[in-house]
């Protein structure tokens, strides 16, 4: 493994960043006292900032040369609504939330390369550094486009990266093609006609109609969707009625939809709409379907992330980066790849035997109470930041 050596030397002093981070974890949109520690850092190491962006988002630049090539660099700042089941020292303090997903980590593996790319700046053009709010449901990515992040900070490619819990630390993963997936909800309200449950005949359930649609929708997956496409429906809420001898008005039924293509999605929100309608129809209920896309699938541009997976391999051997297995959680980076040129990739993070003492018994898996990033991530994540950014921006150089 080729880590950078001031990274290694200053990993400690990062890595007590991180944990001060993890025990301050703030929501999206909320993440102050996280962006004034970033910019605080960002200004110390002399590194210009600009404030503000999707409310608290913090962009720094460093700038070498005369080219005008540039590259961004992401990492997410915000926490989870999550209790920590941790009681180690740098375990959260404020009750109700918690870096379960390890952004605490990738905030600190960028400040490490920032400070790397600040002191030696061995490249020629410029590096955005990212540090972006509210990925955990707020779209902070898509704020900071809508407020002009590529038009203020113009960049050739964005690269992200996310830790991988069960993914041997060393390794990394990269791979062309969507890497995850997109993130829907829908809600659907099965409107019948209440009455005694004694006396079905006088009323329209609306109970047997929403279990029909429930089960109906399966089968856009198996029948109406190609088998070498992938995709998720799952219901997960089924609300209705108050007592065991009402039939009741209605039944509300909730769930997500994932999707690694737009051209599926578009089908399966089609097919779910006109079998809810249909069913209720052909039972003399009506029924009211809302349909939310929250995030697009994220897309690795082929170019970018080969040249991604190249730089990683470089620094731990190419047998250590592996393809990258698509995975159906949704990312707000999507709305980044949508506008730019990038890659967004998965390192390693162990399967939880770095945890302190006083871990939660819990995995050490993404959103579980019982997580934590391993601090052993930080030289290397940064290695690879610093190791991206020079060879994108060496001279002559680009993502191939």
């Amino acid at each position: 493994m080729k880590l950078i050596d001031s990274l290694v030397t200053q990993a400690a002093g990062i890595a007590a960043v991180r944990r001060d981070l993890h025990a301050h974890p703030e929501l999206c949109f909320e993440e102050v006292r996280t962006a004034d520690v970033v910019a605080g850092k960002l200004t110390e190491w002399g590194i210009p900032i600009h404030r503000g962006l999707g409310t608290t988002g913090v962009v720094g630049i460093v700038k070498n040369g005369t080219s005008n090539r540039a590259v961004g660099l992401r990492a997410d700042m915000d926490a989870l609504p999550v209790t920590e089941l941790n009681t180690f020292a740098h375990a959260s303090k404020h009750h109700g939330k918690m870096h379960a997903c390890g952004h605490d980590g990738h905030t600190a593996m960028l400040l490490a390369a920032a400070q790397h790319l600040a002191k030696h700046r061995n490249f020629d053009g410029t590096v955005y550094l990212i540090f972006q709010p509210a990925e955990e449901g707020g779209g902070g990515a898509r704020e900071m486009i809508k407020e002009g992040l590529f038009e203020q900070f113009p960049m050739d490619a964005v690269f992200g990266m996310h830790n991988w819990p069960g993914m041997k630390a060393g390794q990394f993963a990269v791979s062309p093609g969507p890497v995850m997936a997109s993130g829907n909800k829908f809600y659907v309200n099965v409107i019948g006609k209440g009455g005694h449950a004694a006396l079905p005949q006088t009323g329209i359930d609306p109970v047997p109609i929403a279990c029909e649609i429930v089960q109906a929708f399966q089968t856009i997956l198996t029948r109406k969707m190609k088998p070498t496409d992938s995709a998720v429906i799952s219901v997960t809420t089924i609300h209705a009625g108050e007592t065991n001898n009402v039939i009741p008005d209605n039944c509300e039924l909730t769930g997500t939809v994932r999707t690694f293509s737009i051209e599926v999605l578009d089908m399966i929100e089609a097919k779910m709409r006109q079998i809810a309608e249909h069913i209720c129809a052909a039972h003399d209920a009506t029924c009211d379907f809302r349909f939310e896309r929250y995030y697009p699938p994220t897309i690795n541009t082929e170019a970018e992330a080969n040249f991604a997976r190249r730089v990683m391999g470089e620094i731990v051997g190419a047998e250590n980066v592996l393809r990258q297995e698509a995975a159906m959680t949704s990312e707000d980076f999507a709305f980044m790849l949508q506008a730019k040129p990038g890659a967004y990739a998965f390192i390693g993070n162990g399967d939880g035997s770095h945890r302190d003492v006083h871990h939660g018994e819990g995995p050490c898996t993404l959103h579980n109470a019982s997580y934590d990033f391993n601090d052993d991530l930080i030289p290397l994540g940064a290695t690879c930041w610093v190791q991206l950014a020079e060879q994108f921006l060496k001279p002559g150089g680009n993502a191939s």
